[in-house]
């Protein structure tokens, strides 16, 4: 099994939210953080409508020479990874600098600079191209700043599995814990693709929500007129540490990681499996990685991104996993959007909150329930009290790439 790996920071940022209280808070009082689009004119798109982090300067967090040698997913992860930082209360000197890592990475990385330069480019010529284009928009350069910023010299890396990067990045850093290669990583995702070839692009699909006129209601997870998801941008990113490492400096330990699942569909670019059977083997593989029987898992925050196919296996993975076992399960994206490579950073966060206050995070705009899933308890529009020991938080991916993990209730 290895070591035993605890949470001990969590830093989230996303459209209802600039720190973790303020996330939290709107999260359970079912506030929806999507609205009118102002990043860019979208009157054009077939989507015009987004979650958008609000009122977020960098210069609260980055000196002024720097913010434009970043794209803005570096400028929220490392918002979200200087808060989670500071709640963890750690130290990095010179003892302990190269067993302290970092591993954030993003789905799409820093879209809004490629657009910027490429028109640049167009409009100048090839000399009105930023130098700092290239390392302002690669996403690992959010590790990498981070890791400057920390002083952190152990393992520094980024994932990019689209929607699943974050919930890998958090559980490839447990590994790197557990198998003794670091005592401490800072780990998660971000991504702020709220661009016009981003949105563009997405509404291409026809994968988005384009209920414009009613944005507040746009993204309903597993409510019968959902129309797709809606965009959301930001970060999560949590602080992980070797548990007696912790202990002996007295951090505060707000949920342990039990288990880590990772599966493959190798089906389609962009459906799951049928049944979504990926789905169901990548929550068996997270709960048979803690040794527990799936009746012991409490809550599931799910994938759960509004399309009309993704939320229907879903449910029906979930269902064939937890089987005669009925536990609550809900979708945060009906307020916070779907943050693509971020998602799985920012529900990890919640689900800890969820384990560490006992309660139910809801899922809003649950109006009329799909009935392929009735008989399913999705915390209809109000968070609920609960008794909760494990819960898990599920992310699936283009490519057909799933990740699960699994978190317990702190308890000595």
């Amino acid at each position: 099994m290895g070591r035993r790996v605890v949470v001990t920071g969590i830093g989230l940022i996303c459209g209802v939210g600039n720190t973790t209280g303020a996330v939290w808070e709107a999260v359970l009082a079912g506030k929806s953080g999507v609205a009118r689009i102002t990043q860019f004119d979208s009157s054009a798109f077939a989507c015009q409508i987004a979650a958008e982090v609000k009122n977020f300067d960098p210069l609260n967090f980055i000196e002024k020479k720097e913010v434009k040698k970043m794209g803005r997913f570096i400028h929220l992860a490392i918002a979200a990874a200087d808060e989670a930082f500071k709640m963890s209360a750690l130290k990095i000197t010179p003892e302990n600098d190269e067993r302290v890592g970092v591993h954030i990475g993003s789905g799409i990385g820093g879209f809004d600079i490629i657009e910027r330069e490429h028109t640049a480019l167009f409009e100048g010529g090839p000399r009105k191209i930023s130098p700092f284009f290239i390392p302002a928009a690669i996403i690992n350069l959010a590790a990498g700043h981070v890791s400057m910023r920390l002083g952190a010299k152990g393992p520094n890396e980024a994932t990019a599995t689209a929607c699943t990067t974050s919930a890998h990045s958090i559980g490839d850093s447990f590994r790197i814990i557990q198998h003794n290669d670091a005592d401490v990583m800072i780990a998660g995702g971000s991504e702020a693709a709220i661009t016009p070839m981003g949105v563009g692009g997405f509404a291409a699909m026809r994968a988005l929500s384009t209920r414009n006129d009613d944005p507040e209601k746009a993204s309903r997870p597993w409510d019968k007129d959902r129309d797709g998801f809606v965009m959301g941008e930001g970060a999560g990113i949590l602080v992980l540490e070797e548990l007696e490492h912790a202990k002996k400096r007295g951090a505060p330990i707000l949920a342990e990681i039990a288990g880590y699942g990772m599966s493959g569909d190798a089906y389609h670019m962009t459906q799951p499996a049928p049944e979504h059977e990926g789905g169901f083997r990548v929550m068996r593989n997270a709960a048979r990685d803690a040794g527990i029987s799936a009746d012991k898992v409490d809550y599931v925050n799910a994938h759960g991104t509004s399309t009309p196919i993704g939320d229907a296996l879903e449910a029906h993975a979930i269902r064939n996993f937890f089987g005669e076992h009925k536990l609550p399960v809900s979708s945060t994206k009906s307020m916070t959007g779907h943050l693509l490579g971020g998602a799985g950073g920012l529900e990890a966060g919640i689900t800890v909150l969820a384990l560490r206050d006992q309660i139910l995070p809801p899922t809003i705009n649950l109006v009329s329930q799909d009935p392929e899933t009735v008989g399913m308890d999705f915390v209809p529009n109000h968070a609920r009290k609960a008794k909760l020991e494990y819960a898990m938080s599920n992310s699936f991916g283009f490519g057909g790439t799933n990740g699960a993990l699994l978190f317990r209730r702190w308890s000595e």
